[in-house]
């Protein structure tokens, strides 16, 4: 008997994924307080807010009753107590971050002006609740949660300054602070003058975490500073900012001249000598607090492109119903622009990156959950042994990474082949865990705020374009048109992008988060061997590639002798960070999938194969996407700042051949001239075009690796055509479930 040649047979995606799958995915599946929240940050979303848009909401720049009535739906939801911990009125134990990436990401699936409105709060309070003494904390963050009776206090963070000097540079302030009076034995009064630019919230806002500059030798250097709205002074919240998204956020100039006791500077003071020196100063509290906040400004894209999806498979299936010679039943009627692969390719990528940029934003965010309470502890740790002080703690923490470096080293090893003892110990030491999670800390948040924000606004114009001439109207299904122009601004929060690659330029050349990117590579493989569907093969690939062009950068130089890994070398080290990005949203993307593999089939039983199989497919056109794109950037890179050999370069045609010579060659060895250089003709002439081509033995490695990579996209575009086929078949809602 012959053997079968015929395909096993596939299942297609169902329908949408829903909170079943999600809640896996992003491993709160045994978070039931976590999914509680979801579900009334989502009634809030898709109901008030999404009236609210539908009605006009955006249409003015001011804030209106209306969107200050959105303030007593979170109040009521539980969004406004969701930063706070028990004992200060809120109701989530533990870590908040994921909490509030979850809310960032319901509420920008509808709209990301309601979003920033929500997080602004949280925002302003993080200064306290990172920072602060226990004192400003018990105090402020009580005043913030709701309570019967009365509205919470709520907060603005005014870090920026007015034009000329808005966004120039977070070290340069223009707000200053100096010294009202001193009574003798009591305590410093102090006068604050600020000017603040593009502040949220400032409508309404109750109190400020204001940056502030010493204008005052008796205060030394920099400092955050509360403000209240009944401080002596003037507390005026300025006119609005004439923005052209997120109008559902108050968006404010103010100006801020007061006088407050000195007890208000954000984590305390010391007075030594005369002089005033706070405990901290606001480059110390804002890199505490941006490092989180930017998770939940990225999740808001992944938001806006995975909410994109419905609407478009919807309108696609739609276009041509209706017309009388397209009779119902008919392939065109029931598939309408799904019909041509290029609607449903364009719409796969835009899932696969919704898909990746919400894997890498929440495991950002579940990061940081498990990073919160290890650094508590590492400072507990480094107090006992008489570690005090920024700089202190940060010598010490040098001279252990060698010690992270080898406890990563030993994670990758054979559990029989390692030392077990010293493995523990290093395991069970809260400096060393620290030490781990905050070099992976330290790249995934900028590379979330990066690719999120920058590629996630490419792929809405996407979007948009998807939809034809109704993606810019106002009654666009989705309001995609909106979501398009927010996502704009949302890739310049709390730093535009250029202050992102900066900051990873220097943090993915970290040994100890070189050594776990070493393992993720290893990890991929070992994914690739059990499910090759995913795209972890490539993806590896793509890995190994940036890692090899790191190592080579920082020893290269340019034709003119110049290093090419340098800090002010941005043509080089700006397009190596974006390259990171992509690898680790993919990387993020098939992690969560094989995770979704594992503990699905207890939790998911309707359609759980087809959903797995596509979200697969997704994970290998999006790892294939990734691979292009770091094959793209490191060959430019390698390649780009060499010099390009001229026919006259003596020693660059050491490979050339002379056409008589190369005959007798062909004569003894047929074939030959196959594998030969540039060819000189009898009559001197040569091909043309600009020189000999380039060859450079030392880098026979990169181009392998390259060659390779190349190889390790077979199947990409097989498992876009399966991926295709499920958006033509999958069912949908018969509406979308907003406005409501």
């Amino acid at each position: 008997m012959s053997a079968s040649t015929s395909a096993p047979r596939r299942e297609h995606l169902q329908t949408l994924p829903g909170d079943d799958v999600r809640q896996v995915l992003w491993r709160f599946e045994d978070r039931y307080d976590l999914q509680m929240l979801v579900q009334s940050t989502r009634a809030v979303a898709r109901g008030p807010v999404a009236r609210l848009v539908a009605q006009g909401g955006r249409h003015t720049h001011d804030w209106t009753p209306e969107k200050h009535a959105l303030l007593e739906e979170f109040d009521a939801a539980g969004i406004t107590a969701a930063y706070l911990d028990p004992e200060e009125g809120g109701f989530l134990e533990g870590p908040k971050n994921l909490a509030l990436a979850l809310i960032a990401f319901e509420l920008a699936w509808v709209d990301a002006g309601a979003a920033t409105c929500s997080l602004a709060t949280h925002l302003g309070l993080a200064p306290i609740h990172e920072r602060g003494t226990p004192e400003q904390r018990r105090h402020y963050m009580s005043l913030a949660a709701p309570a019967p009776g009365r509205e919470p206090r709520r907060a603005a963070f005014a870090l920026t300054e007015p034009i000329p000097y808005v966004g120039v540079e977070t070290g340069l302030l223009g707000g200053k602070v100096r010294i009202a009076e001193w009574p003798e034995g009591g305590e410093p009064i102090l006068e604050v003058n600020k000017r603040g630019r593009f502040i949220t919230n400032m409508a309404f806002a109750n109190f400020v975490t204001a940056a502030v500059d010493s204008a005052d030798p008796r205060i030394k250097g920099s400092c955050m500073v509360i403000l209240e709205e009944d401080d002596p002074g003037i507390f005026d919240r300025g006119t609005p900012t004439r923005k052209l998204v997120h109008q559902l956020s108050a968006t404010n100039d103010p100006v801020l001249q007061l006088r407050v006791p000195a007890s208000r500077i954000v984590g305390g003071y010391t007075v030594q000598d005369g002089v005033i020196v706070p405990n901290y100063d606001h480059s110390a509290i804002i890199e505490a607090v941006f490092r989180r906040t930017r998770v939940t400004v990225g999740l808001m894209t992944s938001a806006k492109l995975l909410s994109a999806i419905e609407p478009l498979i919807r309108y696609h299936r739609d276009r041509f119903r209706g017309a009388e010679d397209v009779p119902p039943g008919s392939p065109r009627y029931e598939l309408g622009l799904q019909q041509k692969e290029d609607v449903t390719h364009r719409l796969v990528d835009i899932w696969a990156a919704g898909e990746a940029s919400a894997s890498l934003g929440f495991a950002a965010a579940r990061l940081f959950d498990e990073l919160d309470p290890v650094e508590r502890e590492k400072d507990r740790v480094l107090a006992e042994q008489g570690v005090r002080g920024g700089l202190a703690v940060h010598k010490a923490m040098r001279k252990r990474q060698h010690e992270a470096a080898e406890f990563i080293e030993m994670q990758g090893h054979n559990q029989a082949l390692r030392n077990e003892e010293r493995y523990r110990q290093l395991a069970s030491d809260p400096v060393i865990r620290y030490i781990v999670l905050d070099a992976q800390a330290n790249v995934l948040c900028p590379a979330t705020k990066l690719w999120n924000t920058g590629h996630g606004s490419v792929m809405m114009r996407e979007a948009v374009s998807l939809m034809g001439g109704y993606g810019i109207t106002e009654d666009c299904p989705g309001f995609l048109g909106y979501k398009w122009m927010d996502s704009q601004l949302e890739a310049t929060y709390e730093g535009p992008e250029a202050v992102q690659r900066r900051q990873l330029s220097v943090t993915m050349t970290n040994e100890v988060f070189l050594a776990q990117f070493r393992n993720w590579i290893h990890e991929m493989r070992q994914i690739a061997s059990l499910e090759p569907g995913t795209g972890a093969c490539t993806l590896a690939s793509a890995m190994h590639l940036w890692l090899w062009t790191l190592e080579h950068l920082q020893h290269a130089r340019d034709a003119q002798g110049q290093k090419l890994y340098q800090a002010s070398r941005h043509g080089v080290t700006f397009p190596m960070a974006d390259a990171l990005c992509w690898l680790l949203a993919s990387r993020s993307q098939i992690l969560d999938v094989e995770y979704l593999r594992r503990e699905g089939p207890g939790r998911i039983h309707q359609g759980f194969e087809g959903t797995v199989q596509f979200l697969t497919d997704l994970c290998h056109v999006q790892a294939a996407r990734a691979a292009g794109e770091v094959a793209r950037i490191c060959s430019e890179i390698v390649y780009g700042y060499l010099r390009h050999p001229s026919w006259d370069d003596s020693p660059q045609c050491s490979t050339c051949f002379a056409e008589l010579e190369l005959r007798q060659i062909e004569s003894v060895v047929p074939g030959a001239s196959g594998f030969t250089g540039d060819i000189y003709r009898e009559d001197g002439s040569h091909d043309t075009k600009a020189g000999p081509c380039v060859r450079a033995p030392g880098l026979n490695d990169f181009a392998r690796l390259r060659a390779k990579l190349d190889g390790c996209l077979a199947g990409a575009l097989l498992a876009k055509d399966r991926a295709a086929e499920s958006v033509q078949k999958v069912m949908i809602p018969a509406a979308l479930d907003y406005p409501q």
